[in-house]
């Protein structure tokens, strides 16, 4: 399957045609998504809490992010990637220009997202008119998580619905190129949807964007600190995982492991040259 290129995302919307997307963090579950054609690899700073262990995204560094999208890149050099500008990286206009140039510079990626609404429409347009493919977030927003009030739905009402489609269309405006919707009703995620031309991609907002993302150690099952109600878990690895450690343990402390199938092999003749060796080092 061919790599999708920028251009084809906002044809993708016009034609109607579902996409599908997946946030890892390193080079063997990149290798297995593209195996699979998953059409997107997004590198989130959700990572921050898949991999690293952080109660939230707000401590992964420009520096981590770029290490992790090369390593997605090692393993899926044909899918495009959509890699996460982290918290305060984009801060001003001047300090969002140089993270986002050194982080398409040195990692790779093929596009760019951050948390900005219509009151980040400045940043967002610096960052675009400097020739950066750039993307936004509406909705739920991870580095918003404290003024939030934790990872809760956004457009319960009429009015807060309104509120975020107004900052789709600033964020279109803006030169973005995309934007993400997480976390509403569907009927306000597909009201954002609709309200812009530009590429969009949802998750936890029903069907609504052109194309769905998953975190994948969410559907692999491989983080299982909590599961989000939108999250499917298509498989369980972490179960599978820890079963495997558990078994391997047993096998080694029972003599089980390693057996002569799992060990390298000596000619007999050398064998006895080497206890011969041996022996007459010992008697000196």
């Amino acid at each position: 399957m061919a790599k999708l290129s920028i251009p084809e995302l906002a044809l993708k919307k016009v034609a109607g045609e579902r996409l599908a997307m997946v946030a890892v963090g390193e080079t063997m579950s990149a290798a297995w998504a593209e195996r699979a054609g998953i059409d997107i690899i997004g590198v989130g700073d959700s990572l921050g809490m898949t991999l690293h262990g952080h109660e939230n995204t707000l401590q992964i560094t420009v520096d981590q992010m770029i290490m992790h999208i090369l390593a997605v890149r090692k393993g899926a050099p044909n899918t495009l990637t959509i890699a996460s500008m982290p918290y305060g990286s984009y801060a001003s206009a001047e300090i969002a220009v140089s993270n986002a140039l050194r982080m398409m510079k040195e990692s790779g990626a093929d596009a760019l997202k951050l948390q900005l609404g219509k009151e980040g429409a400045p940043i967002i347009k610096a960052i675009a008119d400097a020739g950066v493919p750039i993307m936004s977030h509406v909705g739920l927003l991870p580095h918003k998580v404290h003024l939030m009030g934790g990872f809760k739905m956004q457009g319960r009402t009429a009015q807060g619905a309104l509120d975020i489609v107004e900052d789709a269309k600033a964020i279109e405006a803006a030169g973005a190129i995309g934007l993400e919707i997480e976390a509403m009703p569907y009927e306000v995620g597909k009201a954002v949807d609709e309200s812009v031309s530009i590429f969009t991609f949802s998750i936890g907002a029903g069907a609504a964007g052109t194309c769905q993302l998953l975190n994948g150690y969410d559907l692999l099952g491989a983080f299982d600190n909590f599961k989000p109600k939108f999250a499917k878990r298509y498989a369980d690895i972490s179960k599978i995982a820890t079963n495997a450690f558990l078994e391997y343990a047993t096998d080694v402390r029972t003599g089980k492991f390693p057996d002569g199938d799992h060990s390298y092999k000596m000619k007999l003749e050398e064998i006895e040259r080497l206890d011969a060796a041996l022996a007459r080092r010992d008697t000196k």
